[in-house]
Parts: structure tokens; C-alpha cells; sequence
């Protein structure tokens, strides 16, 4: 079993990774050993720089008693050329699964193919899905459920942007997306989302209007890795697709803000509002960690049970 996208998983299997990651977690804070990978390898071959993708999954596998490799761009033979139906072939003999950060999605798709190890999604340019199961570990924290929630995410339709639909569509909570005109989701993509939906997802303008009644607010950076080059292009188009206290007004009172970091304060977020008591930032940068314990858990066939 690969993790390429969220659509990978049922509404029961994120179900139970939730409930697994929380366990995790809370043996973890308990100090209490958990060392079901011991003579695993996970490979982490990144393309793209990280900190949190990285370290979570680093740390992820010592503490369940697992080791890493970690390859970049310039340590492999893919950064010169290599096809990556060899590279996935040859990983295959040496690690027990691979956790893969690059830039399109067909890259990721033509290693699981090849692959006969599970693959994990650590981002590409259209999708990045451990990020948004620890979002909602955190919302559920926070929440106590993800049902019935208003979820707001206010900037890009990018690759999180695309996780969250599938998520709602899969999940069943609502969401709406501000997006200014030229950057938002994919429509084709947006389409297949809706039809498996049973709740509303929706895409605007306005981020009044994503704003208003939210249970979350979420955002991320306006030019990601690989966009430098649309920077100034990208900041007046994202004039105003700001959360800010203004916006965090318009929101429930109890409401949580979110953003997978990191962050350009000043940009899509103020200040105020990162390091305010609405933000759960830092524990949504934790709750990579354990989520990550989750995946690895189920992904590399080991019984999970206590």
C-alpha cells in the first residue's frame, strides 16, 4: 500500500490513523518504549529542501526503534539522470519503504509503479497529505471531531489546497476556499472532489466569506518552492488574502488557526495571529510526528496494537 494522495485512504483508515497517532502520541508523552521497526530502514529521497517532512519522519522511525537514509538531490544518481524506474527498483531491495518530497506528482506516481515497497507522499507540487492528516489530528484535538466543522483555507489553491478537498470530500466537513482569481484549484480536480462529496466545498473570492462562521482558518505561504521566480506577481495578486485579526473576527469565537509553516509573517499572516491563543501552529507542527508513527505503522505491515 502506498500514501501518493489523501483519495489513497477511506474515511475508516484515516479514522483509525487518528486514533492511532493519539495513542501514539500519549505513550510517547508517557515516556513509554514503542519499538515495533526495530530492523526497518526507511529512505527519504528529497528533491525539495524540508525541516518538518524531514525530522518528523527521522524521529518518527527512532522512536519506534526503526533507521533512515537520507538521500537528496545531489547524493543520488536521479540528480544525473538516472530513470526513476531503476532507482525505484534497486530502493526496493535495500529499505522497507521510502518517503519521497519532489516536484510533480507524475514523478512520485512513476516510482510507486516501479516500486515494490510502499511509496509516501512527503509533498509534490500537487499534493501534500501527511500535512493535512496532522491538520486534522489537530483539529480533532481541538475539536474533539472534524464533523460538522466549517474549515476556511485563505490564499493558494496549491497542493494543500488540493489535499484539503479531498479531505472534505472524503471526511465530510465543509470548506470553503478564498482564493484570488488565477490561483484557485484545479476545476477538473475540484469537480471529481464534489461528486464523492456529501457536504459542500466551495470556492470564492471573497475571504470575508471564507472567513465568516469558520471553525478553522488555514493558510500557507503565497509562492511556494519552485515559485521564487512569481514572487512579485504572486504578492499583488494576494493583496488582501491575509489572516489577519480583522479576518480571525469574522470567525467563530472558539475558532483555531492553522498553517503548516513555514510562515511569512506580515504575508499570508500576521504577527498577532501566529503567536495569538487562536493559533495552533506549533502543535500542528508536532502532530507531524506522530501521524508520521501512524503511517509508518500501517504502511510497513506491523502490528500496531498496544
Amino acid at each position: 500500500m502506498n500514501l501518493l494522495t489523501i483519495s489513497d485512504l477511506t474515511k475508516e483508515e484515516i479514522d483509525d490513523l487518528l486514533k492511532r497517532a493519539a495513542s501514539l502520541k500519549e505513550r510517547h508523552k508517557k515516556g513509554i518504549p514503542h519499538n515495533p521497526l526495530r530492523g526497518k530502514t526507511l529512505g527519504l529521497i528529497f528533491e525539495k529542501s524540508s525541516t518538518r517532512t524531514r525530522v518528523s519522519f527521522e524521529t518518527a522511525m527512532q522512536h519506534l526503534g526503526g533507521a533512515s537514509i537520507f538521500i537528496s538531490q545531489r547524493d543520488s544518481q536521479i540528480g544525473r539522470g538516472e530513470p526513476i524506474k531503476d532507482t525505484a527498483r534497486v530502493m526496493s531491495r535495500y529499505v522497507d519503504a521510502v518517503v519521497i518530497r519532489t516536484f510533480g506528482h507524475d514523478i512520485i506516481e512513476e516510482y510507486a509503479r516501479y516500486s515494490s515497497i510502499p511509496v509516501i507522499n512527503g509533498l509534490t507540487d500537487q499534493h501534500h497529505p501527511c500535512q493535512i492528516l496532522a491538520d486534522i489530528l489537530t483539529i480533532v484535538e481541538k475539536k474533539g471531531s472534524y464533523d460538522g466543522l466549517k474549515v476556511a483555507w485563505i490564499g493558494d489553491g496549491n497542493n494543500m489546497a488540493n489535499s484539503w478537498i479531498e479531505a472534505a470530500s472524503s471526511l465530510g466537513f465543509d470548506l470553503t476556499l478564498a482564493c484570488p482569481k488565477g490561483y484557485q484549484p484545479d476545476s477538473g480536480f475540484l469537480k471529481r472532489a464534489r461528486s464523492g462529496s456529501k457536504t459542500g466545498i466551495k470556492v470564492t473570492e471573497s475571504v470575508e466569506e471564507a472567513a465568516s462562521g469558520a471553525d478553522v482558518l488555514n493558510t500557507d505561504v503565497w509562492a511556494s518552492m519552485g515559485q521564487e521566480e512569481e514572487s512579485a506577481r504572486r504578492m499583488k495578486a494576494f493583496a488582501g488574502y491575509q489572516i489577519n485579526s480583522k479576518v480571525l473576527g469574522l470567525a467563530k469565537k472558539d475558532a483555531i488557526v492553522m498553517h503548516c509553516l513555514p510562515a511569512h509573517r506580515g504575508e499570508e499572516i500576521t504577527e498577532e495571529v501566529l503567536e495569538g491563543p487562536h493559533s495552533v501552529v506549533w502543535d500542528e507542527a508536532e502532530n507531524r510526528l506522530h501521524i508520521q508513527k501512524a503511517i509508518l505503522e500501517r504502511l510497513m505491515s506491523v502490528n500496531s496494537g498496544d
